[in-house]
């Protein structure tokens, strides 16, 4: 090789240490409040289902009640497709799909509620609960009939109910850890959040837990539920979620809207309070703002149109519910709320419609990013990393399977994590 020719510059290099050396507090704060996405799998929803109704059947349960809905409503593709909208290419795949996410995994993440599902009941009452739901959900795990996520909804940390909620949080874990320690896929859900203060409460809680119990620190997280306009704008006028993110240092695994508490808090009528309306945008285009690039997942609400009733009657909460589901998704609040099983269905056809239609065009997108080959759009690194995390998405829910997005990407799934995460300042293409 030839001598390396010198390059002229004008700044000495002490100018440059000397700004680093200025900026190393940034770059250390960066590294905090914005660590990115965990990486790891996000459920498409989340299913409440009340305490005292949550049983060692319930999954399996909702999973029947789900497709007997279908064999009633909608017995095959064409019906399911005809009622949902969907073009011949997806009528089967995705009618498919979704029966057999009905008969292997109906559930993907639930809530057992102790909050407004729940209500208020005598302590020992709920006392006994929890303890109960603990056991249930511990056997779940070590018979394999768990969803991949699961936890309980506390009562919230407000003065009338605080030290219930803090007695049921209490026992809860407890009876975990008494019955083989805390699952991987716990999750808690702490409601009703107002003031920074009550998020910072919740997680000198977990630290006293902890310490007892001799967990390591930060083990448990938990999701802040926003409900409340305060939740979303301070007095002075400053975003508070953004404020509760930093205050759960580092706990926090997802903002969750509460659609009708929220639009309560607003003065909406009853008969427009949907996910859909003006206020819930606003409130979820501030949260998912407020949480991007922090490793916390923004959770959409829910719909109480439920599909009961005749034929007619269920296909029109069919329509509603998956239209608002592909509408969540197109503004990426890839997780919502389900409150029946009968919603089950379109939860699943929404989503797997949604990864399916655009699959074949992500993919080759990619694959031209990855392959250095060009194609009709010119692709950043940062799309690239959106694209990723789109077919990864679509694998984990079931609506795509590796080996077609292998075929098509010529990537395994290593190689998309390594599209979907690179670290700050370093979104450039993967060795070769």
């Amino acid at each position: 090789m030839g001598q390396q020719e010198t390059v002229a510059t004008s700044i000495a290099g002490t100018v440059s240490e000397s700004i680093s050396a200025s900026l190393a507090p940034v770059d250390a704060e960066l590294e905090r409040r914005y660590p990115g996405d965990p990486g790891t799998r996000q459920p498409v929803h989340t299913v409440y289902v009340p305490a005292d109704a949550f049983a060692a059947d319930t999954l399996r349960s909702w999973g029947d009640r789900a497709l007997r809905a279908l064999d009633e409503h909608a017995p095959d593709a064409d019906a399911f497709a005809a009622v949902l909208g969907l073009g011949d290419d997806l009528a089967e795949p995705v009618h498919v799909r979704v029966r057999a996410k009905l008969e292997r995994e109906p559930i993907e993440d639930l809530r057992i509620d102790f909050e407004d599902g729940y209500g208020r009941r005598p302590d020992a009452e709920e006392d006994e609960a929890a303890a109960r739901t603990a056991r249930l959900v511990a056997e779940a795990y070590e018979n394999g009939t768990a969803a991949p996520y699961m936890g309980i909804r506390m009562k919230c940390l407000e003065a009338p109910v605080r030290d219930r909620g803090i007695r049921t949080l209490d026992i809860f874990l407890t009876g975990l850890m008494a019955a083989g320690g805390l699952p991987d896929g716990l999750v808690l859900t702490l409601p009703k959040v107002t003031y920074a203060e009550q998020v910072t409460a919740m997680v000198r809680l977990l630290e006293e837990f902890e310490k007892a119990r001799g967990l390591e620190p930060g083990r448990i997280g938990f999701e802040i539920q926003i409900e409340t306009s305060q939740s979303i704008l301070a007095t002075d006028g400053t975003a508070t979620v953004a404020r509760m993110i930093q205050a759960a240092e580092g706990r926090a695994t997802g903002l969750h809207y509460g659609t009708f508490d929220y639009s309560a808090c607003l003065g909406v009528s009853a008969a427009y309070q949907a996910s859909d309306h003006p206020a819930a945008d606003h409130a979820k285009a501030i949260m998912q703002v407020a949480a991007a690039g922090t490793g916390v997942r923004v959770c959409d609400g829910s719909t109480n149109v439920l599909p009961v009733g005749p034929t007619a009657q269920v296909h029109d909460a069919w329509r509603l519910h998956y239209g608002l589901t592909r509408r969540a998704l197109a503004r990426a609040y890839y997780q919502g709320w389900d409150m029946h099983p009968g919603h089950l269905p379109t939860r699943y056809a929404a989503v797997f419609a949604f990864y399916r239609e655009g699959f074949e065009q992500a993919a080759a997108r990619l694959a031209a990013y990855a392959n250095r080959t060009g194609g009709d759009v010119m692709d950043e690194p940062a799309t690239a990393k959106a694209l990723s995390g789109y077919l990864l998405r679509g694998l984990d829910c079931g609506a795509l399977d590796s080996d077609e997005v292998t075929r098509l990407t010529g990537l395994d799934r290593v190689g998309l994590e390594s599209f979907a995460a690179p670290r700050r300042g370093d979104l450039t293409l993967p060795a070769q």
